[in-house]
């Protein structure tokens, strides 16, 4: 803009102009302060804006409010700048809404045009600030980052930038060296047109003609416009400096007056097209050259040209005759100006010795005309005139600041210059200052790699192949610390260590100075490379990959001396803590933490080396959570795509980002960025900093000539989509062919992290898409893209063995009509004098304001800290190092939320079974005291009763599940915990808590059917054994009666000999029929002939012929005929058959325990206990068919097993007759009987004998039995709280506390028990923590005398209640009420409650004292009793043994890895795959070498993902590939160990007793790798 009035008719026209305005305003309007007051920008006058704030996050970036006062603007133009949005210059105040009353008169007011006027005089300009102002606000308030920033954006929007910048309130200016050296531009001169070469240069360093323009006094001819006109293709106009015309153009400028605005003109290579052959800067100075002399001499000392626009000369030509000029003069002046004199403009140019030719009058042609005119005398003015365009010099002569004189800059300038100038040969380089990161890092890397993949073993023992693999590791850690810090790394360690701002220069210097000198080297490489191309000749392959590799190795950034302070850390790390060199070193992350927060990218994966330094950038991770703490949550930003698609500029134009984008310095590997989220903003993010992570192009045709660079680009698509949040897959519509194949290796990317818990949203950009019609027109481009995903999902799905995913939309989110986005081409025209493209800038900002929306629909618990991003950046790296992702993956994170899940299940099962026992516990003392309960109740009403029972079992059933259906939903729904990780066993668990339900409604069912049969049985004997005692009371009534007629007095002697008399008469007069003797022999053998009905028609055959009787009298011995027939000639029989023996032996000792557990109970015998016996077995079986047994193995193993259960249950038989017998029932109460007559005769006080009787026979061992069974839940509870509450939580902890106390004891004989007797010994083990947990401080007695307390309390309580209650039948009537009062609880024994009651005719009330006194005894009593008895006797009689509860708690599934026999520690009953967390050597498994009969070393976790092969039973006893386990074992999921640590304990085990084990297993020593030697107990431990 050249003046401040306003023009008199709008219009492009260049000579309609009124007379200039006021040059300068009043200073109070042009107080800097007031109008920078006015912008809202006072405060970073002094204290200056910085890049990292302006990319910070908040509402205004994903928001359209409109500007509503000044104070709004700059704000406005800095987001859209940022965008490269080319109407950023445009940004002004919303007009005001608000109506006066005059506008809403009646129209037809006769006055209604009289006040026209008003719309010209009273223009409201208080609102409205010139574009030139906001710009020059902003310069003056932003340090020189941020100006840098905008000069780029400023030029890649095709504006002009500043070149001087004034300060008005200073009439100081500054020349913006500093802001313009990021500025690079590409050009092609018409000389390089026939070669296709191109100039890619730093643009302020570059030698070009400068062109200048200026005004003296008033000019009617708009210069900003005949400049933008000048540089412009008609078909390509665009408005590079701000004009009149432009929006608030015409408004005054305050503090841009003497602003020295500059651009460039650069050819395409096109004649036809271009305007000057070759590049030219253009400089326009803003204000009369009289005031802002100063800048108009800078012009003049600079420039090859200098054209001077006026009206008239009359009074200030005295300017012109400036010395300094040192180019030519030019004068442009418009001869139909009513001002224009002829006549002074001749005396001038005499006076100044102007050639004619310099002077150019705009008469009477067009614009067009004369702007062909202009441009014909400036080439003219540019061909041979010598250029010498040395600014900074000029500005130093005439008092000009240099924005770059600041000493932090030029200090630290110096130090870049120090490295960067002694840079000749860049690979040379690379080798002698940064060795450690070139080929020692790479060879470690493959040695990684290499360590997961073991693709070069061969046949070698792949123990003793990897141990030799971690030598080379630690020869290759030692070479690195052989390596004193180079030179230049001193240098740039040391700049690092400076403070925040020299820090920030010198990265910048360093990035400037090494993108110099890599573009230097690369244009030679590319011209040798095309010439190469160009010659189609199969000798030249060889030549162009070594060129290739050549530009790869040419490149050098700041990136490299970053991966040199990795690896310089990683190394000193190898070493001992206490190394010096270790702790030089520690200051290093924390140096890396604070460029990462200044908003430096951080190399994560080292293109060069396809590999993460993982504690380098771990530590890194960790210094910035230190430094951010307690704000750290971040979610994270991927995009991936074809190399050179615009993936880079697509960030930048997003976030403001910093990655690379020039043709030199394409991303390689994947570099991230934090930005932060603004304080205001992450309430609605719910996160900290938005994590940017930039990949290198997938098919790159730099890696073209590498075997593995699809394997490359599947490693990094993998590790970016899994740390991803949302990825953007960027799609280029030229490079679609390209696309398909980045698509399969996206869509198995998002597979593997479906399988591991990820689902990251995915969003598809369509780059080059410039139709408004796009969307629509590409609908069936979605529906093909959908197709192709689909195609692509089921082949990745087939690939991974994960066949159920069909459609890509069964592995993530995926809507094709929202997830599509559409963005037109980046430039507007023909680069490089084309503008970005308005349309890409809207449609990336819309794009970018879509993925703030997705950002905020997560779920809370999708937000990772910093700690946990890193966890899964080092998990999903090491996953990716093995080949088969799917079945490598291990995280903490996953590990973790599975844990805490299992442990939360466990819980919710314990209560469901807990619930269960009580609720059988009461049920069946309920059905035992059914007597008791309801007298009117015959066998009639027991039936029904049993079917409410059984009714009222499934609704507890019922109830119970859904409880834990009801927790596993709500566990699911919780914010915290990464519960979305574990998403993927949701389904397992529900199909555990359907499998528990079963598993106890057939236990509840059983026992319930069982319980009642027998009370049915008992009803009948208690019948028969009523009849008898009536009979005998009968007598004993009838011999009292007798001789209290005589009135004799007898002596206690006399009337016992009387009594014995009697009941000896009458025991033979009674005919005593009890319970019918039963063959438990031939009903076990029935029901073991019922099971048998479904197997084959041999085993019927057989049965037949067998002595069931004579089964079982021996040990049970598995000969080869337990083998399948055609299993028996294998290699492995022997230990196949040993394995059998092994389950039959587990299998024998299960049942023998529940035998002994039914026939403690004293019951009588019923089918259900060996239909519970056979069903265990028969599940037994099943879980282990992978054994391959016989059927005839099926039927030994149940005749030995169901004959000795018949045995012991006939003893029981026989047992139970003989203790229900009625004539033993009488003779067991005779001394009772006998009392009771000496007392009635003597009319003896019977309250304290009656109530010691009710204590001692009825209520005692009724508290024993309840306490006995109630006691075994709390026993569980127990041990699940404290110190025991983590090994008994899940099955992994429960491992790791075995294993713990082996390795502790380090006992051989345990180790082989714990290994080839694994269930055995977990029971042992459990029984020695309960025992010693219930010794410990008398646990045991104090839970007992707990509740024998409490039911002391609560019998009192029931006697005085049914005293209250008892208003008949005297002392009967009152223990019945007592009975029912603890009906719930207590089983009374029925003959005892008789035998009390008979002959009781004592007084209530001293009856009812008695007894209380008698409870209080019984508890003293008890107590004595629960100190005297053994523990491991009343843990044998709990009814819930609680080693048993605990052992289905933690031993889980039972099975054991099919290689090396590691438990499964899967969580739940029904979960679909086995997994383990420690596997071991396969030797300790019992596996050897064919030849050698050495144990195995190798480890299955190992193996897997080795070349190795393996043969055994289940396949056929032919090799099989190890990667293919799954094949042979679907159900197991064997995950490689990360860190190589995790099986170093079975290491240890095994080489300690390698010679044991051996002998153990009738094998040889195995061969020990060193590296196992070394492992110490201490470091387990």
């Amino acid at each position: 803009m050249d003046y401040s009035g306003q023009k008199s008719n709008a219009g492009p026209s260049c000579n309609k102009r009124t007379t200039k305005g006021q040059q300068r305003v009043s200073p109070e309007e042009n107080n800097l302060e007031s109008f920078l007051c006015e912008l809202g920008l006072k405060p970073y006058y002094h204290d200056k804006l910085s890049l990292s704030k302006i990319l910070q996050i908040d509402k205004r970036t994903v928001t359209d409010d409109p500007a509503h006062s000044p104070s709004d603007l700059p704000w406005l133009f800095l987001k859209k700048l940022m965008m490269v949005n080319v109407t950023a210059r445009s940004v002004k105040c919303a007009p005001s809404t608000d109506l006066s009353a005059n506008d809403c008169e009646d129209s037809s007011n006769l006055d209604e045009y009289s006040d026209l006027d008003h719309l010209v005089l009273n223009q409201d300009f208080r609102q409205k600030v010139n574009p030139l102002d906001i710009i020059t606000a902003l310069f003056l308030c932003s340090d020189g980052f941020l100006q840098q920033e905008m000069a780029l954006k400023m030029s890649m929007c095709q504006f002009s930038v500043p070149l001087l910048l004034p300060n008005c309130d200073s009439e100081q200016s500054t020349l913006m060296l500093w802001a313009l050296r990021d500025i690079v531009k590409k050009y092609r001169p018409h000389s390089l047109s026939e070669s296709k070469g191109f100039m890619e240069e730093r643009i302020i360093e570059t030698n070009l003609p400068l062109v200048s323009f200026v005004r003296l006094g008033d000019c009617s001819i708009s210069k900003s416009q005949v400049l933008n006109k000048l540089l412009s293709n008609p078909q390509q106009y665009h408005d590079t400096f701000v004009h009149h015309d432009m929006d608030c153009g015409h408004v005054r400028r305050k503090i841009s007056n003497g602003l020295v605005e500059l651009s460039w003109y650069l050819p395409c290579g096109n004649k036809n097209i271009d305007i000057f052959p070759g590049p030219v800067s253009v400089a326009n100075l803003r204000g009369d050259i009289v005031t802002y002399d100063t800048q108009y001499s800078f012009l003049c000392q600079t420039s090859t040209a200098v054209f001077v626009f006026f009206d008239t000369l009359d009074s200030n030509h005295s300017i012109l005759m400036n010395p300094n000029v040192q180019g030519q003069l030019y004068f442009v002046a418009n001869a139909n100006s009513k001002s224009f004199n002829m006549h002074s403009l001749k005396e001038t140019a005499k006076q100044i010795k102007l050639k004619p030719n310099n002077i150019i009058l705009k008469a009477k042609e067009n614009d067009a005309e004369f702007v062909q005119k202009l441009r014909s005398v400036m080439k003219n003015a540019i061909r041979n005139m010598p250029v010498n365009f040395q600014p900074k010099e000029v500005a130093h002569e005439l008092g000009i600041l240099v924005d770059e004189d600041l000493e932090e800059c030029q200090k630290v300038k110096e130090n870049a210059d120090a490295i960067t100038t002694k840079i000749k040969d860049t690979l040379k380089f690379k080798e002698t200052q940064l060795p450690l990161h070139g080929k020692i890092w790479k060879d470690l890397a493959k040695l990684e790699k290499e360590e997961c993949r073991l693709r070069n073993a061969g046949n070698q023992n792949i123990e003793l192949y990897k141990s030799k693999l971690q030598e080379d590791k630690t020869e290759l850690r030692k070479k690195q610390n052989s390596y004193e810090m180079s030179e230049a790394m001193n240098c740039f360690i040391t700049a690092l260590s400076s403070s925040s701002l020299e820090r920030d220069y010198f990265l910048k210097w360093m990035r400037i100075n090494l993108d110099n000198l890599t573009r230097e080297k690369l244009s030679s490489l590319r011209e040798e490379y095309k010439e190469k191309c160009c010659q189609e000749s199969s000798e030249n392959k060889e030549e162009i990959a070594l060129l290739d590799r050549q530009i790869s190795n040419s490149a050098l950034g700041i990136e490299h001396f970053l991966r040199e302070m990795g690896q310089f850390y990683e190394a000193a790390i190898s070493l001992s803590e206490k190394s010096q060199s270790r702790q030089q070193m520690q200051h290093l992350p924390r140096l890396c933490a604070e460029l990462l927060l200044d908003g430096f990218p951080l190399d994560l994966v080292d293109g060069d080396a396809s590999n993460i330094p993982l504690r380098w950038v771990h530590d890194v991770l960790m210094e910035l959570n230190t430094l951010v703490q307690p704000k750290n949550k971040v979610m994270v930003v991927t995009v991936l795509g074809v190399q050179s698609t615009g993936k880079s500029t697509l960030l930048n134009t997003m976030f403001g980002v910093q990655f690379a984008v020039s043709s030199g310095r394409c991303t390689r590997g994947a570099f991230m960025q934090f930005i932060k989220i603004t304080d205001s903003f992450k309430e609605e993010l719910n996160c900290d900093y938005l994590v940017i992570i930039d990949t290198e192009g997938l098919k790159s045709p730099e890696l073209a000539q590498i075997d593995d660079s699809h394997e490359h680009d599947n490693e990094l698509a993998t590790l970016v989509v899994g740390l991803s949040d949302v990825t953007i897959i960027n799609i280029a519509m030229e490079n679609s062919t390209e696309m398909k194949d980045i698509l399969q290796i996206v869509v198995h990317a998002f597979l593997r992290m479906k399988e591991v818990g990820k689902r990251p949203k995915c969003l598809f950009v369509h780059q080059n898409v410039a139709d408004v019609s796009a969307y629509d027109k590409n609908m069936k481009d979605r529906k093909l893209l959908l197709e192709q995903l689909n195609e692509m999902t089921e082949a990745a799905a087939k690939m991974e063995d994960k066949d159920e995913y069909k459609k890509f939309t069964d592995v993530l989110e995926y809507d094709s009509e929202t997830g599509n986005w559409y963005v037109p081409g980046l430039w507007h025209g023909n680069p490089p004098m084309a503008p970005v493209n308005a349309g890409y800038s809207e449609a990336v900002y819309d794009f970018k304001k879509n993925v703030m929306g997705v950002f905020k629909n997560y779920k809370m618990t999708q937000r990772n800290s910093i700690p946990e991003f890193l966890e899964w950046t080092r998990s999903l790296w090491n996953a990716v190092k093995y080949e088969n992702f799917i079945f490598s993956f291990r995280n903490s994170l996953v590990a973790d939320a599975y844990m805490k899940l299992c442990a939360e299940y466990q819980k919710w099962e314990w209560s469901f079974r807990k619930n269960m026992y009580n609720w059988l516990t009461t049920a069946e003392t309920t059905v035992s005291n059914f007597e008791i309960m309801k007298p009117k109740f015959e066998n009639s009403d027991m039936q029904d009763y049993f079917n409410k029972m059984k009714e009222e079992a499934c609704l507890q059933l019922d109830r119970g599940e859904k409880t834990i259906l009801d927790h596993l939903a709500s566990y699911f729904e919780q914010t915290e915990g990464h519960v979305y990780l574990v998403e993927r066993y949701r389904e397992d668990f529900k199909k555990s808590a359907n499998c528990l339900r079963r598993e106890l409604q057939n236990s509840v069912q059983n026992e319930l059917k069982s319980v009642f049969e027998i009370r049915i049985g008992m009803n009948e004997l208690d019948k028969i054994k009523k009849t008898y005692r009536e009979v005998m009371e009968q007598n004993v009534l009838h011999l009292v009666e007798q001789f209290r007629k005589d009135k004799s007095s007898k002596s206690d002697k006399d009337l016992e000999d009387i009594f014995e008399g009697m009941w000896q008469q009458k025991l033979a007069e009674l005919s005593f029929e009890g319970l019918q003797k039963k063959d438990i022999f031939s009903l076990v053998f029935g029901e073991l002939r019922d099971n048998l009905k479904q197997k084959e028609g041999f085993l019927q055959q057989k049965i037949i012929k067998v002595k069931f009787e004579q089964c079982g009298q021996v040990p049970f011995v598995v000969t080869q005929e337990g083998l399948l027939q055609k299993f028996r000639t294998y290699f492995c029989a022997d230990e196949a058959t040993s394995n059998i023996q092994e389950m039959a032996e587990n299998v024998i000792k299960t049942c023998s325990r529940l035998v002994m557990e039914k026939v403690s109970r004293k019951y009588d015998y019923h089918d259900t206990y060996i239909q519970e016996i056979l069903n265990i077995i028969d599940d037994k079986l099943k879980s282990n068919k992978n054994l391959k047994f016989s059927h005839n193995f099926e039927l030994e193993l149940k005749l030995h097993i169901c004959a000795n259960a018949a045995r012991k249950f006939q003893e029981m038989h026989e047992l139970y007759i003989k203790e229900n017998d009625p004539r033993r029932c009488l003779e067991q109460f005779k001394h009772e009987y006998c009392t009771g007559f000496k007392d009635l005769f003597n009319d003896r006080d019977q309250c304290q004998r009656k109530a010691e009787e009710f204590t001692r026979l009825c209520l005692s061992p009724a508290v024993e039995a309840y306490i006995s069974s109630s006691l075994g839940t709390e026993i569980v509870d127990v041990m699940l709280q404290g110190q025991n509450s983590l090994q008994f939580s899940t099955q992994t902890s429960f491992q790791r506390s075995v294993l713990k106390q082996l390795i502790t004891e380090n006992n051989f004989k345990n180790f082989v028990k714990y290994l080839c007797s694994y269930e055995q010994y977990v029971k042992e083990w459990i029984q020695g923590q309960i025992t010693e947990k219930l010794s410990k401080e008398n646990k045991m007695l104090e839970l007992e005398e707990h509740h024998l307390k409490l039911f002391t309390k609560e019998i009192i309580q029931a006697i005085t209640k049914a005293q209250k209650d008892t208003s008949e039948n005297g002392i009967k009537g009152l223990i019945n009420n007592i009975c029912m009062q603890l009906r719930q609880k207590l089983i009374i024994p029925k003959d005892a409650l008789e035998t009390v009651t008979v002959f009781n005719r004592a007084n209530t009330e001293p009856f009812v004292h008695c007894l209380k006194i008698s409870v209080k005894e019984m508890e003293e009593s008890l107590k004595a009793k629960f100190k005297e008895e053994d523990i491991q006797i009343k843990l044998w009689k709990l009814k819930v043994k609680p080693q048993d509860e605990l052992f289905k708690r933690v031993f889980g599934c039972g099975k054991q890895c099919p290689f090396c026999k590691a438990p499964c520690e899967a969580g739940g009953q029904s979960h679909t795959h086995h997994h383990a967390s420690i596997h071991r050597p396969q030797g300790l498994g019992r596996y050897k070498w064919e030849d050698s009969r050495k144990l195995v070393t190798d480890i299955c976790s190992t193996s897997v993902n080795s070349e190795s092969q393996f043969r055994c039973l289940e396949t056929n006893n032919k090799y099989h590939p190890f990667k293919k386990y799954t094949d042979i074992f679907p159900n197991w999921t064997i995950t490689a160990d990360p860190s190589m640590q995790a099986a170093d304990y079975w290491k240890y085990v095994m080489a300690k007793f390698n010679d044991q084990f051996a002998k153990e297993y009738n094998a040889k020593p195995a061969d020990i790798p060193l590296a196992w030697d070394k492992i110490t107990k201490e470091s387990l431990l």
